[in-house]
C-alpha cells in the first residue's frame, strides 16, 4: 500500500523506534501515537501526532494501527480498533483467552479488517502455518531462555525467576495458553507459534521458558517441529530450529526483533478480513 498511514500504540523501546521508522521512510504516513503515560511522548513526538483519549482514533484517518504495549491494550480495544482499521497486535499473548480471540474475529467479520499477527522470533512460521493447513503438522514445541533479568514475569513464575541465582532454571513447561498470562511480555512468539499451529492451538503447543544466567549476550528461541510419519519410532519429519538474537541484559525485546517487527509493519495490509501471520 503507497503511503500506509499508521498509527502506534504504545511509546516504549519498540514503539520509539517504529515511530522513528515511520517518520523516516516517505511512503509511510503517522496517523498517531497513544501511551498510557502521556509524560513519555513530552519533548519526543511532535504535538500534531499525539492523541490524548485513545477514543481519538475515530477522528484520525488511519490504515493500520500498531499494539506495542500490552495485552490488555487488545483486551480493552482490540475490536474498536479493527472498526477503524487493519491491525498489527504486537502482543498476541492477549489470544490465550479464548473470548478475546473470538470477539475479535468477529469485528474482523463485521468491520471487514485484518487482524496481523507479527511473527517476531519466530523462525519458519509460515511452514508451520502450511503443515497446519494441510493437517500435517503433529507437533509443535518452543523453548525461549533468557537472563533472568530479561522476564517480566507474574505469580509463581515470577517468585521462581527471582531465586535463580546461577544454575539454568526451567521456569515453565506445559500448554502455551496458561503460560501466555504469567509471561505476556515474553512469550508472544509463543502465541505467535500458537496461531500459525492452528489445528493445534495454544493448548496442545508446548512452550518451554529457561531462565539461564549464562545468557549475558542472547535472547534464544528453539522450534522444533514435527511432522507426517511416527513420532514413537523417531521416524516423523522433524525440523529444529535455533534462533540466536543479541540483546543486554535486562530487556524483554532482543536486536533482532525491532527490525523484525518493521517487515511485519510494512507487511501487514491486503490480506482482508481474519487473522493472518505478518
Amino acid at each position: 500500500m503507497n503511503n500506509m498511514k499508521i498509527g502506534v500504540v504504545g511509546y516504549g523501546n519498540l514503539g520509539q523506534y517504529l515511530v522513528d521508522e515511520i517518520l523516516r521512510q516517505p511512503d509511510l504516513t503517522l496517523a498517531f501515537v497513544w501511551n498510557r503515560t502521556k509524560e513519555t511522548l513530552t519533548g519526543k513526538v511532535h504535538h500534531q501526532y499525539i492523541i490524548q483519549d485513545i477514543q481519538q482514533i475515530s477522528h484520525r484517518d488511519v490504515d493500520l494501527i500498531v499494539e506495542v504495549a500490552h495485552p490488555s491494550i487488545t483486551q480493552a480495544y482490540g475490536a474498536f480498533f479493527l472498526q477503524h482499521a487493519d491491525y498489527l497486535m504486537g502482543s498476541p499473548t492477549a489470544l490465550a483467552a479464548a473470548d478475546v480471540e473470538q470477539n475479535l474475529r468477529a469485528a474482523c467479520s463485521k468491520y471487514n479488517h485484518g487482524l496481523y499477527i507479527p511473527v517476531g522470533a519466530l523462525w519458519g512460521g509460515e511452514d508451520v502455518r502450511r503443515m497446519a493447513d494441510r493437517g500435517k503438522l503433529q507437533k509443535l514445541r518452543v523453548t525461549m531462555a533468557k537472563h533472568p533479568s530479561c522476564f517480566k514475569l507474574h505469580g509463581d513464575l515470577k517468585e521462581k525467576n527471582d531465586r535463580v541465582t546461577d544454575t539454568r532454571t526451567v521456569l515453565y513447561d506445559g500448554p502455551v495458553r496458561e503460560l501466555c498470562p504469567l509471561a505476556p511480555n515474553n512469550v508472544n512468539t509463543m502465541a505467535a507459534a500458537a496461531l500459525a499451529a492452528h489445528n493445534l492451538g495454544m493448548d496442545k503447543v508446548e512452550g518451554c521458558l529457561v531462565a539461564d544466567p549464562q545468557l549475558s549476550d542472547w535472547h534464544v528461541v528453539e522450534v522444533e517441529t514435527w511432522g507426517p510419519g511416527d513420532m514413537q519410532s523417531d521416524t516423523a519429519f522433524h525440523v529444529h530450529t535455533v534462533r540466536r538474537n543479541p540483546a543486554k541484559l535486562g530487556v524483554v525485546t532482543g536486536n533482532a526483533t525491532y527490525a523484525a517487527f518493521v517487515s511485519s509493519m510494512l507487511d501487514a495490509h491486503g490480506k482482508g478480513a481474519g487473522i493472518h501471520l505478518c
